[in-house]
């Protein structure tokens, strides 16, 4: 009985030592993870870059598609809404996000998923909200103005979606502040729409007064000036960061080192957009290339961190 019992120990100890050499064969140690990688180093290139439809976010996800995998990765872009990109990079779900706008737009996500992801650093330090109208609209300089002139422009300010937190301010804010109540009205529409009216009152060269913001491709393409602000009604300037998912910087310490210094003038963005907008949709990555390819220098030194494939 002792012998049989022996054997019979003796078999399962076997067993399960073959299990662990194959387990081992099978890499099962190593928990590089799915989407993360070793940025460089001859490691797991794979990246996902969340972006919302943004006309900033989609410019610059695309150029960093473009440039990454120039250099060996495998980029996907992954459109979603402000909200759900902000979840989805506290679990890990994507690796990027190029677009907080902070320390206002986007507080109340950062406040929430602040303590999950990791801030990558500023690559935009003029975003601003504005009233703006073309340049050659004389005697109107500030929003002040406006009251004195509203009949040049039909008594209208003409705004984007009704949601939008510019719009709030607008008629929360800058109306009540500056005393337009009875003169100006908001007009809510959509931002192509508004778009679509500033370019028609351009070539007509009419008076118009819309909502902007900066970055934008519009004030590349025209030649638009910002209405001052003195009673600062419409807030204070913004920056733009680059989030990472919660551990971004120790799996692609060569990107972390990009995102340190990259910087993007208005000038340069506002070409990027327009470049994008005039290419038509489901040419961004064609676009953002083309725009890489005119700007090599700066894309060379941008992305100087990153490894070759």
């Amino acid at each position: 009985m002792k012998g049989k019992r022996f054997r019979r120990l003796l078999a399962s100890f076997a067993a399960l030592m073959a299990t662990a050499m194959v387990a081992t064969a099978c890499g099962g140690g190593d928990d590089s993870g799915d989407s993360g990688g070793d940025g460089g180093g001859g490691g797991n290139k794979n990246l996902t870059i969340g972006y919302i439809a943004w006309d900033e976010d989609i410019a610059l996800s695309n150029l960093f598609k473009v440039a990454l995998e120039e250099r060996g990765y495998t980029v996907e872009l992954k459109q979603l809404d402000v909200a759900p990109t902000y979840e989805a990079l506290s679990k890990g779900d994507i690796d990027l996000f190029l677009d907080a706008w902070l320390p206002s737009t986007h507080a109340d996500y950062w406040e929430r998923y602040k303590e999950d992801v990791e801030d990558l650093g500023v690559w935009y330090t003029d975003a601003t909200l504005n009233l703006a109208v073309p340049s050659y609209v004389e005697d109107v300089n500030s929003i002040a103005d406006l009251k004195e002139h509203a009949d040049k422009f039909n008594g209208t300010i003409t705004g984007i979606d009704p949601g939008a937190g510019e719009m709030r301010i607008v008629q929360e804010e800058v109306i009540p502040q500056y005393d337009l109540a009875g003169a100006m009205k908001l007009q809510s529409s959509s931002s192509t729409a508004m778009l679509a009216a500033l370019e028609g009152a351009i070539k007509d060269q009419k008076p118009i007064v819309v909502t902007l913001w900066h970055p934008h491709w519009a004030y590349s393409r025209w030649d638009l000036k910002d209405l001052e602000d003195p009673k600062g009604a419409m807030g204070e300037g913004e920056e733009l960061h680059s989030l990472g998912r919660e551990g971004f910087s120790a799996d692609y310490p060569e990107l972390a080192e990009v995102f340190k210094s990259f910087k993007m003038t208005d000038e340069q963005l506002g070409e990027l957009e327009d470049m994008i907008q005039k290419a038509g949709s489901g040419n961004e990555e064609q676009a953002a290339s083309d725009w890489a390819n005119q700007n090599k220098e700066f894309m060379d030194k941008a992305f100087s961190p990153v490894s070759s494939a």
